[in-house]
């Protein structure tokens, strides 16, 4: 129980905001097991602003996936003690903040990495294979075989080898890929353990035929992907997002797409989630999905019994440090 919640005697109010929780059999048993007086979001409203704080008004423990936790919904609810996160991106917490007010987060680590590695694969093979390209050929009644090139025989450059890119790196490896690997921390045990290279940003772009994102969203990583890196990418390369909408220049990256400088795109995420308009995903070297990285069932399971125990294993978030 949380101090509050002990001093009365009551059990701890906890709200669950995400849609795809909400509406899981298996989580919901397991979360009511525990807090019998769960309640969940059954209206599959998407929360944010002041329906956020409406929804978890007078709630101490709250489950939340991409639902924004900005200083402002915090300073609004003065009951919430513990934020348990279904998933591991963090962007959309305000982590000072809640160190601030003394709210205390439920967070792990990687817990979805297969999945997500598994679909960064996917977009490698299709974009390789064509394989959108001839799906709408045969709907259009031309059966024409295109041509296209194996992953095994690619070098792929990954920013960010951390748990998700690191165990797409151990994938990419044991096809035969040759793997360029940058990141702000040293891996070198892993790299000397897997056959991964080292490699600083501007050498990874020029070789990388494919060019895939593993980094979190902040300050720093930001269009980490700006005019410039995505013109420094080797000719002909494909670029692939599986990690966090913001990181790449939208804009920028649908001019170099029309004029052939990068042969194909794949994102899973957006600066804005849905995207404003269609200039990237109306391309026809451009393939997209909705957000769905995680969206495995095995990967639902493990995201949301981890923000279960995360209701009651918490800490007070230390930027920098946890979570990192």
């Amino acid at each position: 129980m949380t101090t509050r919640d002990a001093a009365n005697g009551s059990e701890p109010t906890v709200a669950v905001c995400s849609r795809s929780f909400s509406r899981h059999p298996v989580l919901r048993d397991e979360l009511l097991a525990r807090y019998p007086a769960a309640r969940f979001n059954d209206a599959g409203a998407s929360l944010r602003g002041e329906a956020l704080i409406e929804f978890l008004k007078g709630t101490s423990k709250a489950v939340i996936a991409l639902e924004p936790m900005d200083a402002g919904t915090l300073t609004a609810l003065p009951d919430l003690e513990v934020v348990s996160k279904y998933g591991v991106g963090f962007d959309k917490l305000d982590i000072t903040a809640m160190r601030e007010r003394g709210i205390k987060l439920g967070w792990t680590a990687g817990v979805n990495r297969r999945s997500v590695s598994e679909l960064a694969l996917c977009f490698m093979i299709s974009l390789l294979r064509h394989t959108p390209q001839s799906r709408d050929d045969i709907r259009a009644g031309q059966w024409q075989p295109i041509t296209g090139r194996l992953l095994s025989e690619r070098v792929v450059g990954i920013i960010g080898c951390g748990h998700v890119g690191g165990d797409l790196a151990r994938i990419l490896r044991t096809m035969g890929a040759r793997v360029l690997a940058h990141d702000i921390i040293d891996n070198t045990a892993f790299y000397s353990e897997t056959g991964v290279e080292a490699a600083g940003l501007d050498d990874l772009l020029a070789q990388a035929d494919i060019v895939t994102l593993h980094v979190p969203l902040n300050e720093t990583t930001r269009h980490l992907m700006s005019r410039d890196r995505l013109g420094a990418m080797k000719p002909g390369a494909f670029l692939v997002n599986t990690a966090r909408g913001g990181l790449i220049d939208e804009r920028a990256l649908a001019e170099m797409l029309s004029n052939g400088h990068i042969a194909g795109a794949a994102f899973d995420v957006f600066e804005a989630e849905p995207p404003e308009d269609d200039t990237l995903t109306g391309l026809s070297n451009f393939i997209s999905t909705p957000h769905i990285g995680g969206s495995t069932e095995e990967a639902i399971l493990a995201m949301g019994r981890a923000a279960i125990a995360g209701l009651d294993d918490n800490r007070l978030p230390e930027p920098g440090r946890f979570p990192a």
